[in-house]
């Protein structure tokens, strides 16, 4: 998996919260979510925090809610409420992504937000439709008949929900090998067979590359070989269920064989004088077995766990039927399953293959109408208290309250501090590098892409002007870099000998010696902020002596960004007026990530003015799209303007409390995303 976020010029390589999430949402409306951030020194404005709120009933209507779900003894993050229902029953509703992923729902295609078909171990063409509701940052469905139905016993203790489901047992696995379609790909595909005495939740979960085990050579003096083959990747299907002992004990892998004895090889380095018989020619080792797709079968916690081996370009497809209930795990290089679902107003999941040339990529991503009243757009980042930190795409999307997000620009891995412009309610809270693409949008759903230039300039009392070429930015170069409240309480120097000036009301009150890099932190004042002078511009510290007035202008290039209260930076551009405008090396990205086949995230807008956040995953039996193909496929799912987001493992798609694209285990902590609300009626 390539690394995601970029470091300087070159590249890297690639909260739960612990109250109720319908209170919090209410909190929010009268209270705020994230940090003070402050950018001019001019006035002791604060930048307004985000909250979402919901187009839903009002709270009175909500019994009891919770955060957490116990299932069959098992506590996993979820949101959950219950309301009063008929003759002083209640009702119990799921978020969508808790119920997908924890119960294994597969969603059917929906044009009405209000109402979702499914399919767990039951007909797709007569599937059963629930009721869904809006509420906060969540869209939660009616599952009370579905419960009764499954036999499932259900409870609350405080903030959690919790159920149980029948007894399952587990009655046979099988393996049998499937005929390939030529017209898809030439790789064998595989299918799994788990018959069950009743439905049972199960889920699926991506790991983590399987390293291959090194065969030492049998000369002691050639070294062992490096496979060139990508490794196979982890894979673990759990069920709520009992697996017969005979079953697992079918898949129970065998103890590794003793390595060969290299005895021959043993003498010779013993004994080299000792005469010894020539040795025949051996014949060369036979190419060694495929892993086997089941590695283990083991019940855990009373859950049946089947940990397979997936070749690379393969990935599993999981369905259930009913009669005889059985889950279907089918290992194929086109696991995507297509869906078109409207989740809310204005708000659609949409996920399908789209063709450029012979190759099939993946697609997963949400159209937005943001002329839709109650939806809009605002930048979010990981830190409480300043701009540095990470967290996953999940954490940060729940703590602003956002139904939806996308992770956004670039980082450095190492210090976790933001590499593009982030602007918000017209302030910035980090400056744009290198001309790099950006996409800027205003609360009307009117948005703007092109390559970004922040000018800032910094102006004494007798007109000398000094060029500020970084603003909070972890991009270091030699120069003036200006770091505001917005950054945090302190700075810390990011190169050996800065010279550090402190101005406050617009006055330069202190000259500070930097020292070493990550050495003191000096304090951020509220009423001003802090200039750095790193390697050449040092010398201009005896133009700005302590007592100077100092001010600053600051324009945007192209102007028409300045116009616009919200920014995120990524890049490259990709599409710029229905024509591909990609010039990577214009804004200094390395050969090496122009060229990499890698996940990629992306945002633009159509003709119709819809927004799109996407995730482009992996081409059919192959890697992702380098970054002239990802501009290709903008341009053929219609996009008018695109960007290229932080990609790899950052990339991250974000619905209703899960990632739509992938497992939370394979996607890295991110800095920043673009976060959609759901603002009330």
């Amino acid at each position: 998996m390539p690394n995601c976020c970029q470091s300087l010029i070159g590249e890297r390589r690639f909260f739960r919260a612990t109250v109720s999430p319908i209170l919090l949402a209410a909190v929010c409306l009268t209270t705020t979510c994230a940090t003070n951030a402050q950018e001019s020194p001019k006035t002791s404005k604060s930048i307004p925090r985000l909250t979402s709120q919901s187009p839903a009933s009002p709270l009175t209507s909500v019994a009891s809610s919770g955060n957490q779900i116990s299932l069959n003894g098992r506590t996993l993050p979820g949101t959950w409420l219950q309301r009063p229902g008929k003759a002083g029953q209640v009702t119990t509703h799921l978020s969508d992504g808790a119920f997908r992923q924890l119960i294994g729902v597969n969603f059917l295609n929906s044009t009405n937000w209000a109402k979702q078909p499914i399919q767990w171990f039951s007909s797709v063409t007569k599937p059963l439709v629930l009721a869904t509701r809006l509420l906060g940052a969540y869209r939660y469905l009616d599952i009370t008949n579905f419960a009764q139905t499954a036999g499932w016993q259900i409870q609350t203790n405080g903030s959690t929900l919790v159920i149980a489901t029948p007894k399952t047992q587990v009655r046979n696995i099988i393996q049998s090998q499937q005929s390939s379609d030529a017209s898809v790909t030439p790789l064998q595909q595989a299918r799994i067979l788990v018959d069950l005495d009743r439905p049972t939740p199960w889920q699926v979960t991506q790991g983590l590359a399987i390293a291959k085990p090194q065969i030492p050579s049998s000369d002691p003096d050639t070294p062992t070989p490096k496979s060139t083959a990508p490794p196979n990747r982890e894979w673990t299907v759990a069920l709520d269920g009992i697996a017969d002992p005979i079953l697992i004990q079918r898949y129970t892998p065998q103890p590794p064989a003793a390595p060969p004895t290299l005895l021959e090889n043993l003498l010779k380095q013993l004994s080299p004088a000792i005469p010894t018989q020539p040795i025949p020619p051996v014949a060369p080792a036979p190419a060694a077995a495929p892993e086997p797709l089941i590695q283990q079968v083991e019940v855990v916690k009373n859950q049946t766990i089947i940990s397979l081996s997936v070749p690379f370009g393969l990935s599993p497809q999981v369905s259930t039927i009913a009669n005889p209930n059985r889950l279907i795990i089918d290992i194929r290089p086109d696991p995507l399953e297509e869906r078109d679902i409207t989740w809310a107003p204005g708000l659609r999941w949409r996920q399908h293959y789209v063709n450029l040339g012979t190759e099939r990529f993946a697609v997963v991503w949400l159209e937005v109408n943001p002329r839709k009243f109650g939806l809009t757009l605002k930048p979010m980042w990981a830190s409480l208290d300043g701009l540095a930190g990470t967290a996953p795409l999940i954490q940060t999307a729940q703590r602003y309250l956002a139904v939806a997000g996308i992770n956004g620009g670039y980082f450095n891995r190492n210090n976790r501090l933001p590499l593009g412009a982030i602007r918000r309610d017209s302030q910035w809270l980090s400056g744009p590098i290198l001309n790099r693409g950006a996409i800027a949008w205003n609360d009307s759903g009117q948005f703007y892409f092109g390559r970004l230039t922040l000018e800032q300039t910094l102006i004494t009392a007798n007109d000398q002007r000094l060029p500020i070429l970084f603003l909070n930015s972890g991009y270091v170069q030699s120069g003036i870099a200006r770091y505001t409240p917005a950054w945090g309480s302190t700075y810390t120097p990011l190169t050996d000998n800065e010279i550090i000036l402190v101005v406050e009301k617009d006055q330069i009150t202190e000259q500070l010696p930097g020292g070493k890099v990550g050495g003191t932190a000096v304090p951020i004042p509220q009423d001003g902020y802090l200039l750095t002078l790193r390697a050449n511009a040092a010398s201009a510290a005896s133009q700005l002596p302590i007592g100077s007035a100092v001010r600053i202008s600051s324009a945007t290039t192209p102007a028409d960004f300045s116009r616009y209260p919200y920014i995120i930076g990524a890049g490259p551009l990709l599409v710029q007026n229905r024509q591909i405008v990609l010039d990577a090396k214009g804004e200094k990205f390395s050969n090496a990530f122009i060229a990499e086949k890698a996940i990629r995230s992306g945002i633009c807008t159509t003709a119709t003015g819809t927004l799109m956040i996407t995730a482009v995953h992996n081409r059919a039996g192959g890697y992702g799209p380098t970054l002239a193909e990802h501009a290709q496929l903008m341009q053929l799912m219609g996009c008018v303007n695109a960007l290229n987001l932080d990609g790899g493992s950052s990339t991250s798609l974000y619905l209703g409390g899960q990632l739509l694209n992938r497992s939370p285990s394979t996607a890295a902590r991110v800095h920043n995303g673009i976060g959609i609300f759901l603002q009330p009626r």
